[in-house]
């Protein structure tokens, strides 16, 4: 099987992530794999992973230049003569649903993105696959579409990087004494500081915490970039207005972060907008790690049926209630291994794919 992924770039982001490692995983499984997009730093290890990465401008929105890339593509896909053509983003879409011919088209929806003419390429896959039913329910609630051709399909955690057997101790002995973290009881939020994010009720329900637990530490893990350095010092502002300095530590971005979930005691998701998936919060299940989340989007899928906690969206009472009572329990990582593995997800994509052949 020939299979082509397309995306705009291959910076960092989950869609990204999720490409390079489908493509790892076609490889090892003998599928032949192409990815094109507009490039990134993610393209060297495409290749080195024994994919094809071809560079073509499936990235630029504007209209103007579009029949012209339509027919490059065209010509690429002509080349290739693959067996399936997978766009995962709405400009990749729109220029292969034109220059694919009569090659099988799949779909995938990654958010819920604003309802719209432009929005609408996203269901017109022959299969569309929805990386959680929240996702799925949107796009049945928002556009005329066969319910009868979407498949959802979790994303996946990858279980070799998420393993407790083979984290770095090293690293999390010298991170601990780098933030004075042991005997804390430590409360971890894994992302990009954005207001996406909601870390102010993050920091309240902490300082609400302190109250019952004066040795608790909020740790937010994420890098800043510079137009979110505003956003940044209004969270730096509420930490002292609510006299939380000693309890909540910016660590910015670190690479190893199965460790960081390894040491902590309960990993939140308080995103105000609703996640389409909720990927932090099953990399820390399998990492054994208790997770509360904001009840709704993809953590609806991940967090029930006592696996994990949710709380209303802004409400930091809740959230700190939650994170005292949330329970922990020994079979976390075979809840995620079942439900929401790397495996899973490409064993599921590829019957996808078998389907239209």
């Amino acid at each position: 099987m020939r299979v082509v992924q397309l995306l705009p770039e291959l910076h960092e982001g989950g869609v990204e992530r999720g490409v390079v490692e489908m493509n790892r995983e076609f490889v090892q499984k003998g599928v032949e794999s192409f990815v094109i997009s507009a490039g990134g730093k993610l393209e060297e290890q495409i290749i080195k992973d024994g994919g094809v990465h071809m560079r073509f401008d499936v990235c630029s929105k504007n209209p103007l230049t579009a029949p012209l890339r339509t027919a490059g593509l065209k010509k690429i896909f002509g080349q290739i003569q693959p067996d399936i053509i997978h766009a995962r983003s709405r400009v990749p879409a729109w220029l292969s649903y034109f220059a694919r011919g009569d090659i099988p088209f799949v779909t995938t929806v990654h958010g819920f993105n604003s309802v719209n003419p432009y929005s609408a390429i996203m269901t017109k896959g022959e299969r569309v696959i929805c990386v959680s039913n929240p996702v799925k329910k949107y796009i049945c609630q928002n556009y005329a579409i066969d319910e009868a051709k979407i498949r959802v399909i979790h994303r996946g955690v990858d279980l070799e990087k998420f393993d407790l057997q083979k984290i770095d101790k090293s690293f999390i002995a010298t991170f601990k004494e780098q933030y004075d973290l042991q005997n804390k009881f430590i409360i971890t939020s894994v992302g990009r500081i954005t207001q996406l994010k909601d870390y102010e009720t993050f920091i309240e329900a902490i300082a609400l915490l302190k109250e019952q637990k004066p040795n608790v530490r909020g740790l937010i893990v994420g890098g800043v970039r510079k137009d979110k350095e505003e956003y940044f010092k209004k969270l730096q502002d509420l930490v002292k207005r609510l006299g939380v300095e000693e309890n909540i530590i910016f660590t910015g971005s670190i690479a190893k972060v199965s460790e960081i979930y390894a040491l902590s005691d309960v990993v939140v998701s308080s995103s105000k907008k609703p996640e389409s998936f909720g990927r932090s919060i099953a990399e820390a299940m399998a990492m054994n790690t208790p997770v509360v989340a904001t009840a709704h989007g993809g953590a609806l899928d991940i967090c029930k049926e006592g696996f994990g906690e949710l709380f209303s969206p802004g409400d930091a009472r809740e959230l700190a209630q939650k994170i005292l009572h949330v329970k922990k329990r020994s079979d976390l990582r075979e809840y995620v291994a079942k439900n929401f593995s790397l495996q899973q997800m490409v064993e599921k994509t590829l019957a996808v794919y078998e389907e239209l052949l």
